[in-house]
């Protein structure tokens, strides 16, 4: 037989239709609402730990920021050139070709990612003692002549303006024997101290006639606050002095700084001021990321201590020095960044649960769209392996361009941050949505089936391995709400101390460590929903029965039908309360945040305002006070801060009250209630008799002191002050040096006059004529307007608001960046419940709609079909809000012992509040609304849906083969 010879064209198309293609042009709507989920679900992902990075690192900066530079710059000095030099050798090490030569070898040495920030770091010479000045016109307080300090530091042209006459020079070569030289004073230095341009200020010299400086210059600071001129504040502003005293008054002394030529320095040599090398570094702000705090303590402390400053001494000088206090700034952030973490963590794993289940949910959604095609694929020889890698690249074709895109919105949408974990994470999610569906097809269609087997529970019964993987989840959810009980949020890292080394920051950075600790949430609306999906069918069929015997088929059809649930309705239960149980754990937690920094300003101001001067207020501002607007009651109040009870040299501060009008100011607040009547003095509103002075004189217009006819004044106090002096008769000298007597009949931990743990109050009528002038007025109302009570009070006093003392706990980059993220984190996972529910619906929706066109040939009415699918969707709606109500209330009630909101709430860097001020509680409004909202959500789908169904009639559902 010859050989048989094909030939085709080779333009022609293949006859068979690419499978992708295909399958996205039979069903784009699908394509395109998987495109904008996983669009969304990337753009989410990968936009988070960008959100906290950026946060994270604006905290970082604005904490080494308000620390100062005299705290955070590098300082470096070396010792006087040694004696043992010849004194060119001296002078030439001084000079700024020298000096500078080595400050550009110290750049070298430092190690990132600490960056010296090249336009605020100095260096210079500068003498370490102070030189005394001997003429009569610098001013004298006590009578001691001014001292001045002089400095000759690099870069004074470029972070300074002239004011007056003009920058110092050094003509000529200057030596240890010069006589004169020039200098600048900025406009502090002379305004304080009298200079003017022109002046000449001698200074000590060693061995001949005294250094004259000549001022040719008055100079302000381009930015004050710069690390140039902040590093060693002497240079900008004079200081004064105080000698230490005993019993006299100290005695003072001015202290300055003269501004010469870096050319200048070796003039210092002739002086006894001892000159010193230094180099300043200031840290380049945008240099510092959170992300790097480890290895910059390593850096800090190589400088400080280890090769750093090894080379630094090879360079410059064998006995030179290193200090900051940098690494205690580092320190103190991140303890406070180590409290906030795992709050972030909470929301986190709960918005990742929940958008991983709602991926899950869409893709059975799509397997069971195509369960028909599947099995008739399998059926006809399709091998398992091949049918997954075509649903793999059908996925992926649509997922991948979603991903990008996504992650191309979230790098535009916070374009701050670390890329890496924003691309792993946007690769995570992409891999998630191009499995689900494949995964899905493979334990579906692993046995090759001609029609499948019902699917829900009355045919379906919880196999023995998934009881086995209950037990283990109920195990991990008990664990870890035992571990966030026992140990907290904060885990072992916030204690106060810390050496600020690498490990300490690496572990207070990491929080608890334990990222079990922050699925506790989750685990625990997981195996809530495990437990009720097995539980809630017995219910509802026992409900079924007695509804059977009601007039009319809907009632018992309805509950029959929600009582066969289907098993995959797991996975929307499980996204429902996952949810909700985040959304109660974090609303519990914005809304603590939000009442401890209300309780945090009531606790430091008493009121809503307070009023407070130094010496008396004016008799007549009260008065004008309360018709201020907004203004409903003042309370005034005779604060005394050097009171002393007993014999010894406690203070203790003493605030004289009206009882009745102080008494509501404390039941209104919550700050230490009590009855008025506890404080009143005996006899009325005054007690007989004046009270008796130190020297055993009479007092006018007052009590009677102690050994008098008057009777003890009632006091209200601190436990403290009330353990130290019990609660007998205790005589108490006052700051005018009268003296009353106390006795202790109320004691409250908390007070509206005093923030502290140690006060005294008592009835302000039993008090002097002095002691009793009012010092301090507490406001109540509504809308205060700050402008107005101050222009009432004067300039003189201090006037607070309780709107403004809350503001301060919100100022910190940190905090208020962790409330963001942690409030969208919250609202993305309620969004993505939100989406479960309607992915559920949907599923459901051919067979309700095939449900209500068969009862409709049998006589349904509309309405009556209306009601069959809202009572249906109602028990398992009612059953997530439910259940997501008390498993948010239970987490809340489990995790809150162990969880601490006073590093998010109110700390600051080195400003640590009292503890307890912000515990967990739980908010009704996180628990009830989302849970209303899924209630809502589902009867108005379910309402819509039977609305729709009846408007397009029910031929379609009644044909025998057609696609449900």
């Amino acid at each position: 037989m010859g050989r048989r010879w094909t030939f085709t064209r080779r333009d022609t198309e293949p006859p068979v239709a690419p499978w992708i293609r295909t399958r996205l042009r039979a069903a784009p709507g699908a394509a395109v609402a998987l495109a904008l989920l996983v669009l969304a679900t990337v753009c989410l992902a990968a936009s988070f730990p960008r959100a906290v990075d950026r946060y994270e690192d604006a905290g970082l900066r604005r904490a080494v920021t308000d620390a100062t530079a005299l705290r955070t710059s590098v300082q470096m000095s070396a010792p006087p050139p040694s004696l043992g030099a010849t004194q060119g050798e001296r002078e030439s090490v001084l000079r700024p070709a020298a000096v500078r030569e080595r400050y550009e070898r110290i750049l070298k040495v430092v190690e990132r990612p600490l960056v010296a920030d090249p336009g605020q770091s100095a260096y210079g010479v500068r003498t370490t003692k102070t030189l005394e000045a001997a003429e009569k016109w610098l001013p004298r307080p006590t009578g001691l002549p001014a001292h001045m300090t002089l400095a000759a530091q690099s870069g004074l042209a470029e972070h300074a303006r002239v004011r007056a006459g003009r920058l110092p020079r050094a003509d000529g070569p200057v030596t240890a024997t010069t006589a004169e030289l020039e200098a600048a004073v900025t406009t502090e230095t002379a305004e304080r101290l009298h200079i003017e341009v022109g002046s000449v200020i001698h200074v000590p010299a060693v061995e001949r006639a005294p250094l004259a400086v000549r001022v040719t210059g008055i100079v302000a600071p381009r930015d004050r606050e710069g690390a140039y001129w902040a590093t060693q504040p002497i240079l900008r502003t004079p200081s004064l002095v105080r000698l230490p005293a005993q019993g006299a008054e100290p005695s003072t002394y001015w202290v300055g700084t003269l501004l010469l030529a870096p050319d200048a320095a070796p003039a210092l040599l002739g002086t006894p001021g001892a000159p010193a090398r230094y180099w300043q570094l200031a840290p380049a702000l945008s240099a510092l990321t959170a992300s790097e705090l480890p290895r910059l303590a390593s850096a800090i402390a190589a400088l400080e201590s280890g090769p750093g400053l090894l080379k630094v001494r090879a360079l410059t000088d064998p006995e030179a020095d290193a200090s900051t206090d940098l690494d205690d700034v580092l320190t103190s952030y991140a303890e406070l960044r180590s409290g906030i973490r795992p709050l972030i963590a909470v929301a986190a794993f709960g918005s990742a649960t929940v958008a991983a289940v709602v991926l899950l949910m869409a893709g059975g959604l799509a397997a069971d769209r195509r369960r028909g095609e599947l099995t008739l694929l399998r059926a006809r020889g399709v091998s398992l392996r091949g049918l997954t890698a075509r649903l793999f690249a059908e996925t992926a074709v649509v997922a991948v361009p979603a991903a990008a895109l996504g992650l191309a919105a979230a790098l535009l949408a916070v374009p701050y941050g670390r890329l890496s974990y924003a691309v792993w994470t946007a690769a995570a999610v992409a891999l998630l949505a191009c499995a689900m569906l494949p995964v899905r097809a493979w334990l579906t269609h692993r046995a090759v089936r001609v029609h499948g087997a019902r699917e829900d529970l009355a045919d379906v019964r919880p196999s023995r391995r998934r009881t086995v993987a209950e037990l283990t989840l109920l195990i991990l959810a008990s664990a870890a709400v035992y571990a966030l009980r026992s140990r907290g949020t904060s885990g072992g890292s916030g204690s106060g101390s810390g050496s600020g080394d690498a490990a300490d920051l690496d572990a207070a950075g990491s929080g608890s460590g334990d990222q079990l600790v922050a699925l506790a949430p989750v685990l625990i609306g997981v195996i809530a929903a495990l437990v009720l999906v097995r539980l809630h069918p017995l219910p509802l069929r026992w409900l079924a029965r007695p509804a059977g015997r009601l007039r009319g088929a809907v009632g018992h059809l309805s509950l029959a039908r929600a009582g066969r649930t289907s098993v995959s309705a797991v996975l929307p239960l499980l996204a429902l309360l996952t949810a909700l149980t985040t959304a109660a754990f974090g609303g519990s937690v914005l809304a603590g945040v939000a009442d401890a920094r209300d309780r945090a300003a009531l606790l430091n101001l008493g009121a809503d305002a307070r009023v407070e001067v130094m010496g008396a207020l004016p008799a007549g501002l009260p008065q004008q006070l309360r018709s201020a607007s907004g203004v409903r009651e003042v309370t005034p109040l005779s604060i005394g801060y050097q009171a002393r009870p007993g014999t010894g040299v406690e203070t203790v501060p003493l605030a004289g009250v009206e009882p009745e009008g102080y008494a509501r100011l404390a039941r209104s607040t919550h700050l230490g209630a009590f009855a008025a009547g506890e404080l009143k003095a005996a006899g009325g509103s005054k007690a007989s008799g004046a009270s008796k002075t130190a020297g055993g004189s009479k007092a006018t217009g007052g009590s009677k002191a102690a050994g008098g006819s008057g009777a003890p004044l009632p006091a209200l106090a601190s436990p403290a002050v009330a353990d130290r002096y019990g609660t007998g008769p205790v005589p108490v000298r006052l700051e005018d040096g009268s003296e009353i007597t106390v006795h202790i009949t109320v004691v409250r931990e908390l007070t509206p006059a005093v923030s502290g743990t140690e006060f005294l109050v008592v009835d302000r009528a039993g008090l002097g004529a002095v002691p009793a002038r009012p010092t301090a007025l507490l406001l109540t109302g509504d809308h205060l307007d700050k402008g107005a009570l101050r222009k009432a009070a004067g300039p003189a006093a201090d006037v607070r608001l309780r709107a403004d003392e809350r503001a301060r706990y919100v100022d910190s980059p940190l905090q208020s960046g962790a409330e963001r993220v942690y409030a969208v984190a919250v609202a993305a996972g309620s969004g993505y419940a939100v989406l479960a529910l309607l992915l559920a619906l949907v599923r459901a929706a051919p067979e309700r709609s095939a449900l209500l066109a068969r009862l409709r040939t049998m006589g349904l009415t509309r309405s009556q079909g209306r009601r069959l699918l809202v009572l249906e969707a109602l028990p398992q709606a009612l059953l997530a809000a439910v259940g997501g109500a008390l498993t948010g209330w239970a987490a809340v009630r489990l995790l809150a012992p162990g969880v601490d909101l006073t590093a998010v709430a109110l700390a600051t860097p080195g400003d640590t509040p009292p503890p307890g001020t912000a515990a967990l509680h739980t908010d009704p409004a996180s628990l009830l609304l989302p849970a209303l909202a899924v209630l809502l959500v589902a009867t108005g789908v379910a309402a819509a849906q039977a609305w729709w169904t009846g408007r397009r009639g029910s031929v379609r559902e009644l044909r025998a083969g057609d696609a449900r």
